[in-house]
């Protein structure tokens, strides 16, 4: 059973109420995601899976200059 019941067929984009295209016999996948709700129960399983709470996952994460690093680099650009 299909977690929503709106499918839409990945070969011939088809929409139908079951997982396999009653057209063309393709697989059907849900047309839009599922909801989401600020009260997320499996938030904390979902978080524990990709290993988010991790501090090697937040020192992975990239970060962005600061803005007067910005602001010195634009104005060395501008003056050459």
């Amino acid at each position: 059973m299909a977690r929503q019941l709106l499918q839409q067929c990945t070969l011939c984009q088809a929409w139908c109420l079951e997982t396999t295209c009653p057209q063309c016999g393709g697989r059907a996948q849900a047309a839009a995601p599922l909801k989401w709700s600020p009260e997320d129960h499996r938030a904390k399983i979902r978080r524990t899976l990709n290993n988010v709470e991790t501090p090697e996952w937040s020192a992975s994460i990239p970060t962005l200059p600061s803005v007067e690093e910005l602001r010195s680099g634009h104005s060395n650009k501008e003056e050459e």
